[in-house]
């Protein structure tokens, strides 16, 4: 029977990817500090659960002995975090992923390790490849925190494939959505807000682009990835080819939520200063998943907003969930 580690496996991608492992048969290790949602109560039951931070390099390799597949997904993410928590940012995502290669190093296991969209910062051309350049702001601006955190995991993950042999790969996440997620991202905040009654809020004039990915596709990328020999050194983009605008995603939240309310408008620059920057548009070029990895998101963004309102609607205690305020990832 395989074994594999989830670091961050009651989290949000962590929690599918963990369901997923199970339903191929793997004994699962599950690195979390928290409680598993009340959703994944079954799932949990069927994990070894061990509590801990990443932070916590002997605990987590202790965890790690005797598994094949690390999936390094813990990290602090959302743009209300990264501002509000810039140092957990940086120590979580670097110290935490060098805490779980070297575990992976240790007990002989191939590594996955995800990253994000992020790090092509504002980069103007698009769609972004794996290799383009990245064009950020001032370290001044906590905005870049988590982009430059984890573009260090990335150079740390590479290191450790290049100079001790570690078979790795990395995944770029863009725009991962879909049940469980925290009702800090647009569509997760919009789908809390409509079912809770309160109107969405649309941030600036709306017109910045995404590419939303379903989670289970994201999660299905992840094993495809974890599992391919030609997959060991490299780095995909996982995310949809659809661009759409923010605006447009949150009507289109409304419509199928059957509360298609007027959205509110938020001023970002009046209400978080120089310390947030927005990305114009964020697109990817998936050519190297589908190549290598046979791997394509084929969900219309329609279908997944459905099934993550009917989830919703089933789990109250999601939609309960304090609002995060001003968010604008």
């Amino acid at each position: 029977m395989p074994r594999s580690l989830v670091t961050g496996g009651f989290g949000f991608i962590g929690g599918h990817v963990v369901q997923r492992l199970l339903g191929r048969g793997d004994e699962v290790v599950v690195y979390d500090p928290a409680d598993p949602p009340p959703d994944l109560a079954d799932v949990a039951a069927g994990v070894r659960h061990v509590r801990g931070d990443v932070r916590d390099a002997e605990a987590l390799a202790t965890a790690a002995d005797g598994v094949d597949e690390l999936y390094h997904l813990a990290a602090v993410v959302g743009v209300d975090r990264y501002l509000t928590r810039p140092l957990d940012v940086v120590e979580i995502n670097v110290d935490g992923t060098r805490n779980a290669l070297r575990a992976g190093l240790r007990a002989g296991a191939r590594v996955l390790v995800s990253s994000t969209s992020e790090v092509y910062g504002r980069n103007p051309r698009v769609p972004w490849r794996e290799d383009d350049d990245r064009v950020l702001g001032s370290t001044a601006t906590d905005r870049w925190s988590y982009s430059t955190s984890k573009a260090a995991a990335e150079h740390l993950t590479f290191a450790y494939h290049r100079q001790e042999g570690l078979p790795v790969t990395v995944l770029r996440y863009f725009n991962v959505y879909g049940p469980r997620q925290r009702p800090a991202y647009v569509l997760s905040r919009t789908i809390a807000r409509l079912l809770r009654g309160d109107p969405p809020v649309v941030y600036d004039d709306g017109r910045q682009t995404r590419c939303f990915t379903w989670v289970d596709e994201a999660a299905e990328a992840t094993l495809l990835a974890a599992g391919h020999p030609r997959a060991v050194g490299e780095c995909f983009n996982i995310g949809s080819s659809v661009e759409t605008t923010v605006a447009e995603a949150i009507r289109l939240a409304g419509v199928v939520a059957g509360v298609p309310v007027p959205a509110q408008t938020a001023d970002t620059g009046a209400g978080l200063g120089t310390r947030y920057q927005d990305i114009p548009r964020r697109v990817p070029d998936c050519a190297k998943a589908a190549a290598l990895l046979g791997w394509r998101a084929e969900t219309p963004l329609e279908t997944g907003l459905r099934a993550t309102v009917e989830w919703a609607r089933r789990n109250p205690w999601w939609t309960a969930q304090a609002d995060d305020g001003l968010v604008v990832r």
